[in-house]
């Protein structure tokens, strides 16, 4: 094909096609920087042209991603995340073979990695979670919003951007609830903020935010300087009061959405509204869950193994 664009440009077509179709910012981030990196390694071998992106060299470039070794902690690369990079790469053929840039999909029949089945990182016990909130000093705002915000991780299971996104609006007061806007997906969602975690909520907008604004803004947590938080800042804030608490679980943000979904499993609440809670599109990705949650399987345990039946032996 004469006058073909280069795989930069075919790239940026490829984007404002995926702008165009209302996909989110955050999914073209994360695909922008995969296809980058394939690109630039085909480049360091020579391919110049989307028409010499063959299936020989997508077996060569999986080969490669299995042998990578981050240059700082000398770990592979998980298989999920390599899996991840090839269907993203796949993706981005398929559309320019649409597109009649390439006569066909080089990818196709490309084997990808089979992922891990592995178990949500560490949660923390009921006991843990209140001397965590029990650790915050109430005497100044920024404590008081500290306090609101972990309640409100606690009791909602939200993810991380989804807390730092709420504005003012998005808490119904009057039937406690929150509306969480554009959370994983693009998807609306409505949780109920438990009575608890809006009494602390309230708190803190009455007597802790107002003297965090700085600018006029409908943001509810604020930082020290006024402004929403950034995602790694959210992060070691929650972090260093596990720390405080003598936590030494790994994980922060996410850990509490873990424990949020472990502990009402555990209470008895059932997959699918442990799933409505969450935002997870499909029933299998809350069920992992049902992995974690040890507590029923060791009550059956107790009750019907033959084994548990029988006196102690002495040791």
């Amino acid at each position: 094909m004469s006058n073909l664009p280069t795989p930069t440009v075919l790239l940026t077509r490829y984007f404002n096609h995926l702008k165009m179709n209302n996909w989110s910012a955050t999914t073209i981030s994360r695909r922008d920087y995969v296809l980058n990196k394939f690109i630039t390694w085909s480049s360091e071998r020579g391919i110049e042209s989307v028409t010499e992106i063959t299936t020989e060299l997508l077996t060569a470039y999986r080969r490669w991603l299995y042998h990578y070794r981050n240059e700082r902690t000398g770990k592979p690369l998980k298989f999920c995340t390599q899996a991840s990079y090839l269907s993203t790469v796949g993706r981005w053929l398929e559309w320019l073979s649409e597109q009649g840039w390439i006569d066909s999909d080089p990818s196709t029949g490309i084997e990808l990695p089979k992922e891990e089945q592995r178990l949500p990182s560490s949660h923390l016990t009921i006991d843990e979670i209140e001397t965590l909130l029990s650790s915050v000093d109430l005497t100044t705002p920024t404590g008081l919003r500290d306090r609101a915000l972990l309640e409100l991780f606690y009791a909602t299971g939200m993810r991380r951007a989804e807390l730092i996104a709420l504005k003012l609006d998005d808490i119904n007061h009057e039937s406690g609830l929150a509306m969480i806007r554009q959370g994983k997906g693009r998807k609306d969602r409505v949780v109920p903020t438990g009575k608890r975690s809006h009494g602390w909520l309230m708190k803190y907008l009455r007597d802790g935010r107002p003297a965090l604004l700085d600018e006029d803004t409908d943001v509810i947590f604020l930082t020290s300087r006024g402004n929403a938080f950034h995602p790694v800042t959210l992060s070691q804030l929650v972090r260093n009061y596990l720390t405080a608490a003598g936590i030494t679980k790994p994980g922060s943000c996410h850990m509490l959405r873990h424990t949020t979904a472990t502990l009402m499993l555990e209470g008895g609440a059932d997959l699918r509204s442990i799933q409505t809670l969450l935002g997870h599109e499909q029933l299998n990705t809350t069920q992992i869950y049902t992995h974690v949650s040890i507590k029923r399987l060791r009550e059956v345990h107790d009750k019907t193994h033959p084994g548990s039946q029988r006196p102690t032996a002495a040791i």
